[in-house]
C-alpha cells in the first residue's frame, strides 16, 4: 500500500522514453500543486491540532484517545515526510533531493500507513471489548501507551525493505535512444530487489496486511458492536429506536467505509502496476498515480473522532464543573465516544444479557433472576 510507483524498479527504458515525450501540462502541475498542498495544510492543521487538545487536558487521556492521538501523530508524520516528496517526484519525473531522502520517504511512508492501520483496527477493538464485554477486562492507559509503542516498533521493522533496497541510479536515462538526450545528468529513485519474486512476495504481504485483513477485522468489529447497540436500543429506548438505530449505523459505515474507500483506488493502481506496469499507459501514468494517492491521502484528514456534543457541549462542562468546585458532586471521567457507551445503558445491556440467557419462566422468576444478576455484576465491580 506504499508503493510510490515512480520509484518502482519495474519500468523498462522504453517506458522511460515514452514518459518523457509526454510532460505534465501547467494547468495539470498547477492542480497537483494546489490539492497536496491543501491537503498538506488542512491534514497538519486538522491532526496537530487534536494532538494539543489531547495532549493538554487530562481528563481525555483515556485509551480511546490516545489511540487516536497516535493515529495522527502518523497522519502529521506522512504530511511533513512524504507529501511534499511525492508531489516534486511526480512533477519533475526524476529524483533531485539526495540519497538519503532516497531511501527515507518509502520507509517513512510504510511505518505512517502500518502505524495509522494499527491504530484503527486497535480502536475498533478496544469499543468492541468495551461494548460488547462491559464488566470484563478492559484496557487502561498504560496499555494503550504499551501499543502505541508496539505499533511503531512493528511498523518499523516491516518497513525496513525499503531502507535496503531503495537506490539512486541513472540508467534508465543513460540507454535513451534520442538524438540528443537532455536526461544523461538525471537519477531516480527505484526499488531494486534480489529477484522479483522478492518483490512481489513483499508487496503483496503489504496489500494483504495493510489493507485487507485489517479492514476484514474493523468490519466485523464494528459489525458485531452495530448488532449489541440495535439489540440495546429496543430493549432501552424503544421511543428512538428508528433514529438510533439510523444514527450507529451512519456513525460505523462512516468509519469502515472512509478507510477503504480512501485507500481502494491507490491499492488498486499499485495491484496492476505491479503484475502487469505495461497495462497503464505510459503518458497517463503519472496523472492515474496522483489521482489515486491524493485520494488515499486525504485520509490524514479524515479522524474516526465520535464526541456526542450533549456531553461535550460548554452549557454542560460549565454546569458540572461549578458544582464538582462547590463540593456537590465529583465528575466521572465519561467515556468520549457516544451516548451508546453510557455506563448506565452498558451495565442495563449486560443485565438483560444475563437474566435472557437464564430464560425466566415466570414474571416471578424473573425478578429473582433481575436480583441475583445484578448481585453478580456488583460483585465483580467491585
Amino acid at each position: 500500500m506504499t508503493n510510490n510507483s515512480s520509484s518502482s524498479g519495474v519500468w523498462e527504458n522504453s517506458d522511460w522514453s515514452e514518459s518523457a515525450q509526454c510532460p505534465p501540462s501547467v494547468s495539470g502541475a498547477t492542480f497537483l500543486i494546489v490539492a497536496y498542498s491543501t491537503v498538506i495544510a488542512v491534514g497538519l492543521l486538522g491532526n496537530v491540532g487534536l494532538v494539543f487538545i489531547i495532549g493538554r487536558q487530562k481528563e481525555l487521556h483515556n485509551v480511546t484517545n490516545i489511540l487516536i492521538a497516535n493515529l495522527s501523530c502518523s497522519d502529521i508524520l506522512m504530511c511533513v515526510v512524504c507529501l511534499p516528496v511525492t508531489v516534486i517526484y511526480t512533477l519533475m519525473d526524476r529524483w533531485v533531493l539526495g540519497e538519503a531522502l532516497c531511501k527515507v520517504t518509502p520507509f517513512v511512508q510504510c511505518v505512517s500507513v502500518t502505524v495509522s492501520i494499527f491504530s484503527l483496527v486497535l480502536i475498533a477493538l478496544e469499543r468492541h471489548q468495551l461494548i460488547l464485554h462491559p464488566t470484563g477486562w478492559s484496557p487502561a492507559a498504560g496499555h494503550s501507551y504499551l501499543a502505541v509503542g508496539l505499533t511503531w516498533l512493528v511498523a518499523c521493522f516491516i518497513s525496513l525493505p525499503f531502507l535496503s533496497y531503495n537506490i539512486l541510479t541513472d540508467n534508465p536515462f543513460q540507454n535513451l535512444t534520442l538524438p540528443a538526450n537532455p536526461f544523461r545528468d538525471h537519477v531516480i529513485c527505484l526499488e531494486k530487489w534480489p529477484t522479483e519474486r522478492h518483490r512481489l512476495a513483499y508487496t503483496t504481504s503489504l496489500l494483504l496486511f495493510q489493507y485487507c485483513l485489517p479492514l476484514l477485522l474493523v468490519l466485523l468489529c464494528y459489525l458485531r458492536i452495530f448488532l449489541r447497540l440495535r439489540r440495546r436500543r429496543d430493549v432501552v429506548e424503544r421511543s428512538r429506536k428508528a433514529r438510533g438505530a439510523q444514527r450507529i449505523n451512519a456513525m460505523l459505515a462512516a468509519i469502515v467505509a472512509a478507510f477503504a474507500l480512501c485507500w481502494l483506488p491507490l491499492n488498486v493502481f499499485n495491484t496492476i502496476f505491479d503484475w502487469d506496469h505495461q497495462a497503464l499507459p505510459a503518458c497517463q501514468h503519472d496523472a492515474v498515480f496522483s489521482a489515486c494517492h491524493l485520494t488515499a491521502m486525504a485520509s490524514t484528514c479524515i479522524n474516526p473522532v465520535d464526541n456526542d456534543p450533549k456531553h461535550s457541549s460548554r452549557l454542560c462542562k460549565g454546569y458540572l464543573t461549578k458544582k464538582e468546585s462547590d463540593g456537590v458532586l465529583h465528575q466521572m471521567a465519561w467515556p468520549p465516544q457516544s451516548p451508546d457507551l453510557n455506563p448506565i445503558e452498558m451495565v442495563w445491556d449486560e443485565l438483560d444479557r444475563r437474566v435472557k440467557d437464564k430464560q425466566p419462566t415466570s414474571a416471578q422468576h424473573m425478578c429473582e433472576l433481575l436480583q441475583d444478576c445484578w448481585k453478580s455484576i456488583s460483585h465483580e465491580a467491585g
